[in-house]
């Protein structure tokens, strides 16, 4: 399959490779030409110094780049180059509203417009075990889903278009409280003299086993935070979840609050830290008050 991918950054490189890897021609664009350089030259995809050229003639054109604002522009520059019956994937967190928009501008033109959202993370794009949650067209995901399956365990049509941002926001409210819940009780550990490594061992075999918990515990109990998911990304997507929660009455307290923590993370100069970051707050207020 001829594809084009844009937006080559933590996700997007592995994400890429991937698809050589299985045989696909893959045209790579970064808005940094050096960082698609330097994935071609290791992957061996061919390098694209725009997005038209990227997009030239290619059936699946796919995208993981920032905000809305990324995503209206890199598909108003690629429509005109894709061929026909062509599918866009996009797999930016954005809101829903965009999805809906992009996939009317596509269908405009008789292209096909994806939006699929992605969970799993960087470790989950270089391992190829991503899980995507699509909204849109069926037939047409049915048709790339192979190449898609190439960088993911699992992709969920989840409705019409603007279905897999909304799945993607479920995602990251349960995500928010359950980081919250690590944070309080790493916290609570250390407070009460307790052996974490050990309260790890006690409790990740119970009903408190999740993914955060098994990824994140250790290294929130050491405060070691310079990895993995940014805050800043965390707040961009809580974000698009409360706007959609004031549109549609949702009553979301928990995540709202867990903004507000994340807001303070983001004072204290973690911005780019880990979301599990939360537990530094908390051991902040705690040296405070001491």
């Amino acid at each position: 399959m001829k594809i084009a991918f844009a937006g080559l950054g933590v996700m997007g490189a592995p994400m890429g490779r991937h698809l050589i890897a299985a045989g696909h021609a893959v045209a790579g664009f970064n808005r940094s030409p050096d960082k698609a350089r330097t994935w071609a030259g290791a992957t061996g995809g061919r390098f694209a110094a725009s997005v038209a050229e990227a997009a030239e003639d290619a059936e699946l054109f796919i995208l993981c780049v920032g905000n809305d604002d990324d995503v209206r522009q890199v598909v108003g520059e690629a429509l005109p180059h894709l061929a026909a019956g062509a599918v866009i994937v996009d797999h930016t967190t954005t809101s829903a509203r965009v999805a809906r928009e992009m996939a009317a501008l596509a269908a405009e033109v008789g292209r096909f417009f994806i939006d699929a959202p992605v969970s799993g993370g960087q470790a989950g794009a270089e391992n190829g075990q991503l899980s995507v949650m699509a909204g849109g067209d069926a037939d047409a995901l049915a048709r790339v889903e192979p190449a898609l399956m190439t960088y993911a365990k699992a992709v969920k049509h989840m409705g019409p278009s603007g279905a897999g941002q909304l799945t993607k926001m479920v995602n990251q409210i349960a995500i928010a409280g359950v980081v919250q819940g690590l944070a309080e009780a790493v916290h609570f550990a250390q407070s009460a003299g307790l052996d974490t490594d050990a309260v790890y061992d006690a409790i990740s075999k119970g009903a408190a086993q999740s993914w955060q918990v098994d990824n994140r515990w250790k290294t929130a109990a050491k405060g070691e935070f310079d990895f993995g998911f940014a805050v800043d990304w965390m707040r961009k997507d809580l974000g698009l979840v409360l706007d959609e929660a004031r549109a549609n009455g949702a009553k979301l307290e928990m995540t709202a609050l867990v903004d507000g923590y994340y807001a303070e993370v983001q004072a204290m100069g973690g911005a780019r830290w880990d979301t599990s970051s939360l537990a530094a707050r908390l051991q902040a207020r705690t040296n405070t008050k001491g």
